[in-house]
């Protein structure tokens, strides 16, 4: 199989609809100053922290995710509440304004159900894209 890559997702273009690392709060600075600025929207199980940012500053909408060990214990949970939430922001992420949001799993969800979450998820980004927040 000599001439073929090794690796052939590398070869194939990177998707419009990716979720790149210009995309994701990586600091604790970022999460730091989101926090600060103390303005939330909130469901049953999850608190979306938001902070606009200029346009000066990286451009399109940004993501950080909190999904804590004590409200789900096994990793399989909460990676799967982390693949659900990035999912959710690179569909609606197009529609999202200049800010920087973080998505906190807030309660712990007594049944982890991928669609009711995935629904909860795309409800609070939906609300954060309205003009009234």
């Amino acid at each position: 199989m000599s001439g073929s890559p090794a690796n052939p997702a590398s070869s194939q273009p990177r998707s419009a609809a990716a979720f790149p690392k210009q995309y994701r709060l990586i600091k604790t600075d970022e999460y730091s100053s989101v926090f600060a600025f103390r303005r939330a929207l909130k469901s049953r199980y999850f608190l979306l922290h938001y902070r606009p940012h200029g346009a000066d500053e990286v451009s399109g909408a940004r993501l950080g995710l909190v999904v804590a060990k004590r409200f789900l214990r096994r990793s399989v949970d909460r990676n799967l509440v982390r693949r659900l939430a990035r999912e959710q922001f690179r569909l609606l992420r197009a529609q999202l304004r200049c800010s920087d949001f973080v998505l906190r799993l807030a309660a712990k969800p007594p049944v982890i159900d991928r669609q009711a979450m995935a629904k909860e998820i795309q409800g609070l980004l939906s609300k954060a894209i309205s003009p009234r927040r």
